[in-house]
């Protein structure tokens, strides 16, 4: 009798696990988010640290996979998220300024119009979008030429960092055989 309950309670068991809904969590994304933060190190590490970001940048790593990046997968002249899937965020802590633009303390889109030889750099009010569709130039507070500065080993996937001049926070985008800097002077 004992082995009997034991094989209906297993049974009906089995029957109830079988019968929930399996949760299908999406793939692996092919350009996975990443964030960069100006200081490098300015994040928490263990509880003895006193962290303190002046900025911040979230974006999607795309990987160029062989193909030519600027001026064929990203036609030249056209508008772009800086990134991959949702638009590329950044986040001023402190009020800042890019090319006499004075921008307060907050989170901004970003983007950008690559050029064979300079790219225009565009801060924008407007969050939470896909891409650049409903990108609104109304809403932008600020744009700045940028010159593009070519390296010789391709980078694979989207990077940003941060360089330091002084009290300038240099935003570095690379990818493919470019990179270009964005100065950035923290108030």
């Amino acid at each position: 009798m004992k082995k009997l309950s034991l094989l209906v309670v297993t049974l009906f068991a089995a029957f109830t696990v079988q019968a929930q809904d399996v949760v299908k969590f999406a793939p692996l994304d092919a350009s996975p988010v990443d964030i960069s933060y100006f200081p490098n190190k300015s994040v928490k590490f263990k509880k003895t640290d006193n962290p303190s970001p002046v900025i911040k940048v979230t974006y999607a790593r795309p990987s160029a996979k062989g193909r030519v990046v600027f001026g064929e997968v990203l036609k030249f002249g056209e508008m772009w998220r800086v990134g991959a899937n949702e638009n590329t965020e950044i986040k001023f802590y402190k009020a800042v300024t890019i090319d006499g633009k004075n921008i307060p303390a907050g989170t901004y889109s970003l983007f950008a119009i690559p050029e064979k030889d300079k790219w225009t750099i565009i801060i924008n009010k407007e969050l939470d979008m896909w891409g650049n569709y409903a990108y609104d130039e109304s809403k932008d507070i600020a744009r700045v030429s940028v010159p593009v500065k070519p390296v010789s080993t391709p980078i694979e996937a989207l990077s940003i960092a941060f360089t330091t001049q002084g009290s300038v926070a240099n935003l570095v985008i690379g990818w493919d055989k470019t990179t270009v800097e964005v100065p950035i002077t923290i108030k």
